[in-house]
């Protein structure tokens, strides 16, 4: 707290500072009794008022709350509340008691007054809930109450009460087809509503972006967006698509996701935590602790509800183990969870960086797969994964765009006499085209295999996306298994690993490959790309055949500076043969993922050696360390420079 002066001038910069000043909600849910008529407090008055609806052509009505206290020789901010599909404008005073929540809240002194209005969102000359209330008429009615609302409503409202009637005084917030009403109306009329709500929003919310089509006017305009949901209500996805479009790009808001289905019991604690905020200043940067649940993790097996990712990327841990006697839960760093009376362990981790991670349970010390996420062989063995949010993983995102295969071949390997594996992406329209097509040899870390780049690696997707924008050329994606039996020793980094891997390489996947699929088999429509081991293979058999590529790609790798017995025979032939690398390759990519990548040293020495030894290259870094977020932006990169 900063002190300039005494008195009153330091108070003022003290408050002016202090997030106290700012007076959101303590709480995160709603206590017992929020809802329960309380003696010996003022109380707000309802009225029902008709107003003239040019728009519909009919008298219509709404209920009106005015704050205990209400005086005409003051202006309010009014807050516009919706109902749902199967209500009208008493929906919310039957089953969720507004005004005794809001009575309730002014007599705790923490609630700014305020005018609520309920209309009826139905616009239509017979607006009752009767009837099949999903019949298309009266659905788009829902649709017509935004002209309604603007040109009638609020106008009304304007001139029958003492209001403040700009943007920064108006609120809108609702409950189903009302909370996709209010995200619709209010986001979609900025120079009215400064601040919006949607309560367990419905189908009738439109994407996102036609929601916010311009996220950087949506920061400047809105004071808050809420979006909440209970975590058992079917109509999550809605809430949560807006959320993740929101994240993405940056626009300040509140996702609370809380205990319920698509109830009241969600409703009126959203309406109790959402009127708090209102017509105050607000802090921006306290919204993501604002929710009682995560989000479940993309990566959980099929209805599992944990783990879950709270809005600022912290984690909570759920399991059932209640006879072990120690839970931990090992994400590079270990957390120690607590047991309830039931035998769940629990634990919220720090914010975790962005992208995919691999973890682990360890009980009594014992590694194991979480039995709520999905499985990915890496680590040598099966483990668990999560994905977390990332603003800039669009890249990697599903998207309504033209979709490639991921093809599962085995084949006898003439280099080994063994049986093998591999996975291939073939790229949108590979079937109904005649043409034949530049292919990427992909290589997997130690640990791993060649479902890596398949499932870890989003390999499809980011070659999809990139293909639809134009941005690569339509490519073929062989993605091998590099493990090389027996002959490699610890994570297959020896000589004789190498040259098994080389041989493989050349006298069994390529040729398999160019037997069974419409590729191009000159050089210059061959690629070769691997991270840490795959990265020290592609050195290896990549260098060693620059007849065979004319690209590279090294992530997350390079030659052990200590361990020259490997590493010199490699420099020596590479010196022997500068020219010729250097006028085969029409990339040599090598890139980093900071100087937090275990990789890091190693290759800053082996680049050097490049340097002296006039070796060209090119060096990218992007920060994430020796990680999966890192090779997948690797594989964004490189794969834009390839075949052309």
């Amino acid at each position: 707290m900063l002190l300039v002066k005494t008195g009153w001038t330091a108070v003022a910069v003290a408050l002016a500072i202090c997030p106290a000043a700012f007076a959101q909600p303590a709480d995160r849910e709603a206590p017992k009794g929020f809802d329960q008529v309380r003696s010996g407090i003022a109380a707000g008055k309802l009225d029902t008022v008709l107003y003239d609806s040019k728009t519909v052509g009919t008298r219509r009505k709404a209920l009106v709350y005015t704050p205990p206290g209400f005086s005409r020789k003051k202006k309010y901010p009014v807050l516009y509340l919706l109902h749902g599909i199967g209500g009208d404008e008493k929906e919310w005073l039957k089953g969720g008691s507004p005004q005794v929540i809001l009575d309730n809240l002014y007599a705790d002194k923490k609630l700014e007054p305020m005018i609520v209005v309920m209309p009826n969102g139905r616009a239509m000359k017979d607006d009752r809930a009767v009837g099949n209330v999903f019949d298309r008429e009266k659905v788009e009615a829902f649709a017509t109450f935004e002209k309604d609302l603007l040109n009638d409503l609020i106008p009304f409202v304007e001139k029958k009460y003492p209001t403040l009637t700009d943007r920064e005084h108006r609120a809108i917030a609702g409950l189903s087809m009302g909370g996709g009403q209010s995200l619709n109306f209010g986001l979609g009329h900025p120079e009215k509503f400064a601040w919006v709500g949607g309560f367990s929003s419905a189908p009738n919310t439109k994407r996102p972006e036609e929601l916010v089509p311009r996220p950087e006017e949506a920061k400047k305009n809105l004071k808050l967006l809420w979006i909440s949901c209970g975590d058992a209500d079917g109509l999550i996805s809605f809430s949560k698509r807006t959320h993740d479009y929101l994240y993405e790009h940056q626009v300040p808001h509140i996702y609370y996701i809380e205990p319920g289905g698509h109830d009241f019991k969600v409703w009126k604690n959203g309406l109790y935590m959402f009127s708090q905020f209102l017509f105050k200043p607000v802090d921006q940067a306290s919204f993501p602790k604002y929710t009682v649940l995560g989000t479940p993790a993309a990566t959980n097996v099929r209805s599992a509800k944990y783990p879950q990712i709270l809005p600022d990327n912290r984690v909570v841990f759920r399991t059932k183990a209640p006879d072990a006697r120690k839970v931990q839960i090992d994400l590079g760093k270990k957390y120690d969870m607590v047991k309830d009376t039931a035998g769940f362990w629990t634990v919220t981790t720090d914010s975790v960086s962005r992208g995919f991670h691999y973890y682990s349970l360890l009980i009594d010390g014992l590694p194991v797969a979480d039995p709520a996420s999905e499985t990915f062989y890496g680590m040598g063995r099966m483990a668990s994964g999560i994905e977390i949010p990332d603003r800039d993983g669009g890249y990697y995102a599903l998207k309504d765009v033209p979709h490639g295969d991921i093809r599962i071949k085995r084949y006898l390997s003439k280099a080994t006499n063994t049986w093998r594996e591999m996975y291939v992406y073939t790229p949108p329209g590979y079937d109904q085209s005649g043409e034949k097509y530049p292919v990427l040899y992909l290589l997997h870390g130690g640990g791993e295999d060649q479902r890596g780049w398949a499932t870890q690696g989003r390999t499809d997707l980011i070659l999809d996306n990139l293909i639809a924008e134009r941005k690569a050329r339509p490519m073929l994606v062989v993605m091998l298994d590099g493990n090389m039996g027996n002959t490699g020793g610890p994570a297959g980094f020896s000589e004789n690993a190498l040259r098994a891997f080389e041989n493989e390489l050349k006298q069994g996947a390529i040729p398999f490959v160019e037997s069974q699929f419409r590729v191009e088999t000159d050089a210059k429509n061959r690629a070769l790309a691997g991270l840490s081991m795959g990265g020290l293979q592609t050195l290896h058999a990549g260098i060693r055949n620059t007849g065979l590529f004319s690209s590279l790609g090294v992530f997350s790798s390079g030659w052990f500076a200590n361990n020259p017995k490997l590493s010199d025979p490699q420099y020596e032939f590479m010196k022997t043969n500068a020219a010729t690398i250097n006028g085969n390759l029409k990339h040599l990519w090598i890139s980093m993922g900071g100087k937090e990548d275990i990789a890091h040293q190693n290759c800053q020495v082996m680049m050097k050696k490049f340097d002296e030894m006039g070796i060209k290259y090119q060096y990218s870094e992007f920060a994430g360390g020796h990680t999966w977020p890192v090779w997948r932006h690797d594989l964004l990169m490189f794969s834009q420079l390839l075949f052309k």
